[in-house]
């Protein structure tokens, strides 16, 4: 089989580019769709608006519903051929991104991705996540290109609430460990391939960042202030992110992520928060050395991410919700299988409360 890597057509970050979105946007389209919810459009509305005063392109604004789901997927694809647009633009988070990317897909049309937070590896995959209208993970969809356009304004980003974007390293932190696991098993990557050495290395180059620069960025970011140490997350979480998932592959992590959503204790916490847990859970079960888990932990008890289930909501741990979670992270379409060993609903169950534990003994509680 091939080895494959795929990415954005274009990424562009920095200062005030979200002004230049409609001169951006006249390069794709004549009339743009722009999916935004109705909190960002109070926000930066405007901003957008106004960055289309001279541009070619004309636009037309609506509000995501607030979960990337099949009926949401298919209410957009109907307001693009009323209103004949083009080519879309998702500007917000994850869902609304995943959302976008689907509509352009089946539309057939350019998608420009232009995030608010740095939350998530959405923007730059060919990859939408599917959920139910409830919440609850259903599937992967497995788009054939990615995005035309990823924008990212950090004066935007820097403004938005710290714990976004600690979620959003929370997200990256799975990217060298789900890597290096398919790299071992020798798995498919979402890129429909092998995982080049190119892919591994943005993977490690992703996790190196994180560990280097991701507590200065925390308090370089709770004072509102744009450091390079901010600049080198936004992207290892959004562009190095997004190349090292995709194109060396998922596993462990972001299976227990897609279980977790089965409990609706967990649904009030952010994609990259039940992500960095499922990373723990994810080292447990490959009984990683004792000074790696203890690392990963500690890193992610200073970035305020979660590492007990209690933190993630869930107040009454019972074996037969961990079981759920387990069986659901084990689902025959899952990227759990792609661990360099077996894996059963009973080991998934007893790695995820062993990583509680861990949890509990680290926080000293």
């Amino acid at each position: 089989m091939a080895k494959i890597l795929i990415s954005p057509s274009k990424y562009v970050q920095g200062p005030k580019e979200l002004k230049k979105l409609g001169s951006y946007t006249q390069g794709y389209g004549k009339k743009a769709l722009i999916l935004i919810s109705d909190g960002g459009y109070k926000r930066i509305g405007k901003m957008i608006e106004d960055s289309f005063a001279k541009s070619t392109c004309e636009y037309h604004f609506d509000f995501f519903h607030g979960e990337c789901s099949k009926n949401e997927i298919t209410r957009l694809c109907n307001i693009m051929k009323e209103t004949k647009c083009d080519c879309i633009i998702g500007v917000g988070g994850g869902k609304i991104f995943d959302t976008a990317k689907a509509v352009a897909y089946y539309e057939k049309t350019p998608v420009l991705i232009c995030p608010t937070i740095a939350s998530t590896d959405a923007p730059c995959s060919a990859l939408s996540v599917i959920y139910t209208d409830d919440g609850v993970f259903e599937e992967y969809l497995f788009l054939p290109a990615n995005p035309n356009m990823v924008l990212m304004d950090t004066d935007i980003i820097v403004q938005s609430p710290v714990r976004l974007t600690m979620a959003g390293i929370g997200d990256a932190l799975a990217t060298y460990f789900e890597a290096r696991a398919c790299e071992q098993s020798d798995a498919m990557s979402c890129a429909g391939g092998k995982t080049t050495q190119a892919a591994m290395a943005l993977a490690r180059l992703c996790f190196d960042t994180l560990m280097e620069e991701g507590v200065k960025a925390k308090i370089a970011l709770e004072a509102k202030a744009c450091t390079p140490a901010v600049e080198k997350i936004i992207e290892a979480n959004t562009l190095l992110s997004g190349i090292g998932f995709e194109s060396a592959g998922l596993a462990g992590a972001h299976a227990i992520h897609n279980g977790l959503t089965v409990l609706e204790e967990c649904h009030a916490m952010y994609h990259g928060e039940k992500v960095a847990f499922g990373t723990i859970t994810q080292l447990v079960l490959e009984n990683v050395d004792a000074q790696e888990l203890q690392e990963i932990i500690e890193f992610c008890i200073a970035l305020g991410l979660p590492v007990t289930l209690q933190q993630l909501g869930v107040h009454e741990v019972t074996k037969e919700k961990i079981m759920a979670v387990a069986e659901a992270a084990c689902a025959e379409n899952d990227t759990l299988h792609n661990m360099p060993f077996e894996v059963t609903p009973a080991t998934v169950c007893d790695a995820i409360l062993a990583a509680d534990a861990y949890g509990h003994y680290f926080l000293g509680i």
